[in-house]
């Protein structure tokens, strides 16, 4: 029998590229679907959520200004790394939510899909919601997606790792940066995949990690002057009509919850059209003569 002292993970969040304990230096423990201990995680606090929101909004600038291929070039490398790493998030995953080893590898095989899907629309989501529109006139008047900037995301409550991938790449893909307000109940697979983003071709800032209780942080970053839009997948139907008033202070966009079948079924282009904003530019085509156009 081996006499050697367990080494037990230490979870943290995920702020700015960097791994903070919370400043309130609180913590809550997070059980298995037994009651069995699991781990004790950050519980952040109001300032955690406002160091969050500087922390996106320094990104916003390179990351949204990056080419969407370089972008989709990184997604991708995500997907390498956490398929490097499936091994611990089939476990936190089964341990989360009290799946067999099979059910939460298969789990994880369509997170890690997920995230190679999206890096594939990084580069081609233009081309579906962009384009040139006809006008009356010598002129060219081409509409073209741009990234709305801070968005927060509410992870669901219950699928912890499959969901949050699902609300939170297409914010990213499209050149948003987002503060991920993990769930609540389930929040070890958020966390390590900070871990993952962090040692990642991702910069620091582009997505930001908390833990705690979901109503006690969402509430502060939804009042939040410098976040432009949130995603409210992981809030209930109380918590989401108080959130969506307390964002239209500011105008805020707003996706509510929406209910879903299954996780794992192909997703729309819905969330990432959520959080685009489209700007329409007009250009003169030159003088135009008997033949026709000048260019």
């Amino acid at each position: 029998m081996s006499d050697r002292l367990s080494v037990f993970k230490t979870y943290k969040l995920y702020v700015g590229g960097k791994f903070p304990r919370s400043e309130s230096g609180r913590v809550y423990e997070v059980t298995d679907k037994k009651g069995n201990w699991l781990a004790n995680v950050p519980l952040s606090s109001r300032k955690d959520a406002r160091d969050a929101v500087v922390a996106a909004r320094k990104a916003v600038g390179g990351w949204s200004g990056a080419t969407a291929y370089n972008r989709g070039q990184i997604l991708y490398r995500i997907a390498e790394m956490l398929e490097g790493r499936k091994e611990q998030f089939v476990r936190e995953v089964a341990e989360s939510e009290g799946l067999s080893r099979p059910k939460a590898a298969a789990v994880v095989d369509a997170t890690i899909d997920r995230w190679v899907w999206y890096a594939g629309w990084t580069d081609k989501i233009a081309q579906v919601v962009g384009g040139g529109n006809p006008v009356a006139g010598p002129f060219f008047n081409l509409s073209s997606p741009e990234p709305t900037g801070v968005v927060v995301v509410l992870a669901p409550q219950e699928s912890s790792f499959l969901g949050l991938v699902s609300v939170l790449a297409p914010v990213i893909a499209t050149g948003n940066t987002a503060i991920v307000v993990a769930s609540e109940k389930s929040p070890l697979p958020a966390l390590s995949l900070g871990e993952v983003l962090a040692t990642s071709d991702l910069p620091g800032g582009v997505v930001n990690v908390l833990s705690g209780r979901t109503a006690e942080i969402a509430a502060p970053l939804a009042a939040h002057q410098d976040v432009n839009a949130i995603d409210l997948a992981g809030a209930d139907d109380v918590l989401a009509k108080d959130l969506e008033i307390a964002a239209a202070d500011n105008l805020k966009r707003v996706l509510r919850p929406q209910p879903v079948d299954d996780w794992a079924a192909t997703p729309g282009t819905e969330r990432m059209t959520a959080f685009l904003e489209t700007k329409t530019v007009w250009h003169p085509t030159g003088a135009l003569g008997a033949s026709g156009s000048s260019y």
